[in-house]
C-alpha cells in the first residue's frame, strides 16, 4: 500500500449526525465557501475564524461582532464540535493526560506537560498504530482509523480550554510547544495532519510558531521531503537503534525503509542547519541498544547530519518486554555522544504514575482478546531475546576477531 493511499485509508465525515457541518477544522478557503454558500459576505469568514481560533468561541451566540440574524443562521447549518473528555488524569508532576472521545465513540489520549517558563502538548494523529513498534504501548493497539482535522485540532483547543488560554495570552502561556508524538504515525495521516497544523500556526487564530511545533516519525521516508517542504516544522526521528538487524525487530518499518535510506532522507530535509537540528529519539532498552558500542555507532551514523539526540528512559506499561537501561548506562552512554559534539539530553519521565509518559499512551477503542494480547507479548519477547542474542554473538565475534 502507497503513502498516499494510506494517508486516505479512512474517509472522514464532513457532517455531523443532524447533517450540519462541523465549523473547527476548516481551513480558510473552506471556511469562506461554506459561508459563500450562505450567501454570506466573505468578510464574515475573518470574523468567524477568529471567534473560533483567538477566542475559542463553542456557540454561536457569543459572537458578538455578527448581527443575530446571521449568528441564528450559522447555528441552523453548522455546528462548532470538539472531541469530548472521557477521562480526565492528573499527574503528581503536574502532567495532565485526557482521553478524548469523538462522534463515533471511537477514543485516543493527549498530555498537557506544564514546565516553569512553557508547557508542551503531546498531540496524537491516529486511533492506535500500524507500526507496532515493540516498546511502545501504542503500537499494541492496532490501527482503528486517522484523526480527522477537527480532531487533531480540537486537542489544542480542549488544553487551552483547560488553561484558560482564550484569547491566548501574549506571555505567560502554559501552552506555548506542539509536539506531534501522541499516538499514532503523523506521516501516515499527512493530509489531516498539515491541514491542523496550518491551523496551529495561523497569526490570526491559535498562532502556535512553526519553530515551536515539532513533528515526530518513526521513518516514513517518501514523506519527509514534502513535510519539511510544505510545513516547515522541526523534525524529530525515532531511531532507537544503529543496526538494521535490530531496527527491523523493535521498529518493523526499518524494513520497508532501512536506516540509511532514512539518514539520507535526515540529511536532505527541508531546512536543516546547525541552527535547526534534527532530533533522534533514542529509547534506552536495558542490554538491548545501551553499550558504549551501540553509542560509538551512533556518533558514526550521524555524521554530517546537524542533530541532537534526545535519550528516553523507557517508560514501562503491562507487559513489556523490555527493561529500562540503569541510570549508569545512560550516563556512559550520553557522555560519550555528547564528547562526541552531539547535544544528548536525557528526557525526565513525566506522568508515569498516570500512563502518560513517552511511549505509554493507549486509548479503550478496540480491545483485543487476551489471547490475542499474549500470543503479541510472547512474540515481543521472543524478537527481544533473539535480538539480545545475536548482538551478543557479535561482539564475541569482535572480541575473537581482535
Amino acid at each position: 500500500m502507497g503513502v498516499s493511499s494510506h494517508a486516505s485509508m479512512f474517509a472522514s465525515s464532513a457532517a455531523t449526525a443532524d447533517g450540519r457541518r462541523n465549523l473547527i477544522g476548516l481551513d480558510r478557503v473552506e471556511l469562506a465557501a461554506e459561508l459563500a454558500s450562505l450567501g454570506l459576505p466573505a468578510f464574515r469568514a475573518r470574523q468567524i475564524w477568529h471567534w473560533l481560533y483567538h477566542r475559542g468561541a463553542t456557540t454561536f451566540d457569543v459572537m458578538t461582532t455578527l448581527a443575530k440574524p446571521v449568528r441564528e443562521q450559522l447555528a441552523e447549518h453548522f455546528k462548532i464540535d470538539r472531541p469530548e473528555v472521557s477521562r480526565d488524569l492528573k499527574s503528581s508532576d503536574g502532567t495532565a493526560k485526557w482521553l478524548l472521545r469523538m462522534a463515533d465513540g471511537q477514543q485516543f489520549e493527549t498530555v498537557h506537560i506544564p514546565e516553569e517558563d512553557r508547557g508542551t502538548l503531546c498531540v496524537s494523529s491516529q486511533v492506535g498504530c500500524t507500526l507496532t513498534c515493540r516498546f511502545c504501548h501504542t503500537g499494541t493497539q492496532r490501527l482503528v482509523r486517522n484523526l480527522e482535522t477537527s480532531e487533531i485540532i480540537g486537542q489544542v483547543m480542549h488544553a487551552r480550554d483547560q488553561l484558560g488560554e482564550w484569547p491566548a495570552p501574549k506571555e505567560g502561556r502554559m501552552l506555548t510547544n506542539i509536539v506531534m508524538m501522541g499516538m499514532g504515525e503523523p506521516l501516515y495521516n499527512y493530509d489531516n495532519v498539515a491541514k491542523a497544523l496550518r491551523i496551529m500556526m495561523d497569526g490570526e487564530g491559535i498562532g502556535i510558531s512553526k519553530r515551536r511545533i515539532t513533528l515526530s516519525t518513526s521513518g516514513v521516508v517518501p514523506m519527509m521531503r514534502r513535510c519539511g517542504e510544505e510545513l516547515n516544522v522541526n523534525l524529530a526521528v525515532s531511531l532507537h537503534a544503529v543496526t538494521d538487524e535490530l531496527r527491523d525487530r523493535i521498529v518493523p518499518l526499518n524494513r520497508k525503509y532501512p536506516i540509511a535510506e532514512l539518514l539520507d532522507a535526515c540529511r536532505n530535509y527541508p531546512g536543516v542547519n546547525n541552527a535547526r537540528r534534527i532530533t533522534f529519539e533514542y529509547v534506552m532498552l536495558k542490554g538491548v541498544n545501551d553499550s558504549l558500542a551501540d553509542a560509538r555507532e551512533l556518533v558514526r551514523l550521524l555524521d554530517g547530519i546537524p542533530a541532537k539526540i534526545n535519550l528516553i528512559p523507557f517508560n514501562p506499561w503491562p507487559g513489556a518486554p523490555f527493561e529500562r537501561s540503569t541510570d549508569a548506562a545512560i550516563r556512559a552512554f550520553g557522555d560519550h555522544v555528547n564528547n562526541a559534539g552531539y547535544a544528548s539530553p536525557v528526557r525526565t519521565p513525566r506522568g508515569e504514575d498516570i500512563m502518560a509518559a513517552c511511549g505509554q499512551l493507549k486509548s479503550d477503542s478496540v480491545k483485543q482478546r487476551a489471547v490475542d494480547r499474549l500470543t503479541e507479548e510472547a512474540a515481543a519477547r521472543a524478537a527481544v531475546a533473539l535480538a539480545v542474542a545475536e548482538k551478543e554473538a557479535s561482539l564475541s565475534l569482535q572480541a575473537d576477531l581482535l
